[in-house]
C-alpha cells in the first residue's frame, strides 16, 4: 500500500484504531519510546493493542536519572519488555571525552541515537514514534506515515496536542515524568536539555530543534 494511501485510511481514525490497525497491515513493527514526557500516552496505547511488542529504549548514556527512574516506572506499571540500545562503546566514551555536545551537537547526537538506530531499523517494516505536530514547527509538517532513509515511519498520535496527551494520562491514570513538576515539558539528554515550555529547553540558544533520528 502506497503511502498516500494510508494515511488516507488512517487519517479519521483515533489513536486506539490507528495502532490496531497497524498490526493488521504490518507484522515487523519496531517501536523506539524516549520515556520523555509524552511518552507515556504511546506506551499505554501499544500496551492495550499488542502487550508482548517490545520497546526499544535508545540508551544513549547521558539520560537524566529520573527519565530512567521513569522508565523503571512505566515498564513495571505496563509490564513492558525494554530492549536497551546503545551506541558503540568507543565512540561514546569519545562523546563524553570531548564534550561533542558543546562543539558539534549533531554528530553526538548522531553516534549516540541515529548510528545505533540505523543498525537496527533493516529488521523491521514501519518504525513507531510518538511525534506530536504541536511539539515544534518541523513537526507540524508531519504526517502519519512519511518514509526516511529507507524505513516507513508511523507517527498515530501526530495531530494530538499537549491538552489531549494529558488529558489520555488523567485518564489512564499514568504517572507524568517526574522532571515536568521542576519545569521541564520536554526532557532528553541532560547536557542538551533545560527548562522551558513546549521543546524549548532542547539545545536551548541553538539553531538545532531535532536530534536527527526524524529528519
Amino acid at each position: 500500500m502506497s503511502i498516500e494511501r494510508l494515511n488516507e485510511k488512517y487519517f479519521p481514525l483515533s489513536p486506539e484504531q490507528r495502532v490496531s490497525e497497524l498490526f493488521r497491515d504490518f507484522s515487523r513493527v519496531l517501536f523506539t519510546s524516549s520515556f520523555g514526557t509524552s511518552s507515556a500516552v504511546l506506551l499505554h496505547l501499544f500496551h492495550e493493542a499488542k502487550p508482548d511488542l517490545p520497546v526499544y529504549f535508545l540508551d544513549t548514556t547521558y539520560h537524566f536519572a529520573e527519565t530512567l527512574e521513569y522508565k523503571a516506572q512505566l515498564a513495571q506499571l505496563l509490564n513492558l519488555q525494554v530492549i536497551d540500545v546503545k551506541p558503540e562503546e568507543w565512540k561514546n566514551t569519545f562523546t563524553r571525552e570531548d564534550h561533542t555536545w558543546h562543539k558539534d551537537p549533531d554528530l553526538c547526537c548522531s553516534i549516540n541515537k541515529v548510528e545505533p538506530l540505523d543498525r537496527l531499523s533493516p529488521e523491521f517494516e514501519v518504525w513507531v514514534s510518538g511525534l506530536m505536530r504541536s511539539q515544534n514547527k518541523f513537526r507540524q509538517r508531519q504526517n502519519i506515515f512519511e518514509e526516511k532513509n529507507g524505513i516507513l515511519k508511523f507517527y498515530p498520535i501526530i495531530d494530538m496536542d499537549e491538552a489531549a496527551a494529558k488529558n489520555y494520562m488523567e485518564k489512564h491514570q499514568l504517572p507524568s515524568h517526574p522532571l515536568q513538576a521542576h519545569g521541564y515539558n520536554s526532557v532528553g539528554c541532560f547536557h542538551c536539555t533545560t527548562k522551558g515550555k513546549g521543546r524549548e529547553g532542547r539545545w536551548a540558544n541553538r539553531s538545532k530543534t531535532e536530534c536527527g533520528l526524524h529528519l
